[in-house]
């Protein structure tokens, strides 16, 4: 007998993606399957949509909105299958996906599996494209790459139950980093996680706005509490000091949020600079810029990156003189185009 797949579909306010969703898992190719839908007090209406499939689905509405991790721990807490596909309500799954991975886990006895994923991207004039593959390819270590800001669609996984439960579920208490903080979850608690080629999920992307341009300083601030809590887990499991290779690794992530800090609040910036170097006294940041590489190895790291940071500050200082500049310029222009000032529409 088959095993049975559970699909958990968290929705808050998705009524225009959701029906595709669930109807993306109703279409697979492998027949058993549960797809149980947790509604987050949607106030619009994708309760409605969800409630018309009837039984071809289970579905919860929660009484009040509790952010996607908290669905998700519901979804996984009513759920019996052996696997679980989690899935957000804007995604969508290919038909040939949970075969395809299923049969790989069982043939590997692995935990969990990550293929490859593409973006549907869906303009403002209504054009909808599909962007290239994205092909993470096989890590030589999952959790080293994870925290250095590797980054795998939530679609693209696929887990076995015993992982799920020994991770821990969903941190409810983050409101972005979620599906990282999960994933780095999976892997500390032991689960032995594998790649498949091949695409079969489509991360949906609409606009220009993303969970870190929508609030980015809530973005930043959650993936700090991801590595400081990764920090404090491997502090715990290796004493007296962590392996090279992961304060390696927390020092480039740091770094990465030290880059991104950069144009926010310079206290934070320099604190995570100083952060990287206390992990790893010898650290120092790959470049794709052979510039940058090079004063790196004469000035060292923390010294080269006071540079960049005085470089973009007077960049944008310049290009902030010559916007004012060029607006002051064509307001004269457009007072002698028109000859007479009172008679200007503006």
């Amino acid at each position: 007998m088959q095993k049975l797949v559970s699909v958990i579909i968290p929705c808050f306010n998705a009524e225009r993606w959701i029906a595709e969703a669930i109807d993306s898992c109703l279409e697979q190719t492998y027949p058993h399957i549960e797809i149980i839908v947790i509604d987050d007090y949607s106030t619009d209406n994708s309760r409605s949509i969800v409630k018309s499939y009837g039984d071809k689905i289970t579905w919860e509405s929660l009484p009040q909105n509790k952010g996607g991790s908290y669905a998700r721990n519901r979804g996984f807490a009513l759920s019996r299958g052996e696997y679980i596909q989690f899935l957000d309500a804007d995604d969508f799954i290919l038909p040939k996906k949970i075969e395809r991975q299923i049969n790989f886990l069982e043939e590997t006895g692995a935990d969990a599996v990550y293929g490859d994923w593409r973006y549907q991207g869906h303009q403002s004039n209504g054009v909808i494209f599909l962007d290239e593959i994205q092909k993470p390819g096989t890590r030589t270590d999952i959790l080293q790459s994870l925290i250095e800001n590797w980054w795998t669609a939530l679609a693209s996984l696929f887990y076995r139950r015993t992982a799920v439960e020994k991770s821990g579920g969903w941190d409810e208490s983050l409101p972005a980093a979620q599906d990282r903080d999960f994933f780095i979850s999976v892997v500390m608690s032991g689960a032995k996680v594998v790649y498949q080629p091949g695409c079969y999920s489509i991360y949906r992307r609409y606009g220009k706005v993303t969970v870190s341009t929508g609030s980015k300083t809530r973005w930043l601030e959650n993936h700090t509490k991801v590595l400081q809590k990764v920090e404090t887990r491997l502090s715990q499991q290796h004493q007296p000091l962590i392996p090279i290779n992961y304060r390696r690794a927390l020092a480039q992530g740091y770094f990465q949020l030290a880059r991104d800090y950069m144009y926010i609040d310079y206290s934070v910036y320099i604190g995570f600079l100083n952060k990287s170097l206390a992990l790893c006294p010898d650290f120092k940041y790959k470049s794709k810029n052979k510039i940058y590489n090079l004063v790196q190895d004469i000035c060292g790291f923390h010294l080269t990156e006071i540079l960049v940071n005085s470089i973009v500050l007077l960049k944008k200082l310049f290009d902030a003189k010559n916007y004012f500049s060029n607006k002051k310029k064509s307001r004269l222009n457009s007072t002698t185009d028109c000859g007479n000032v009172d008679n200007c529409v503006v």
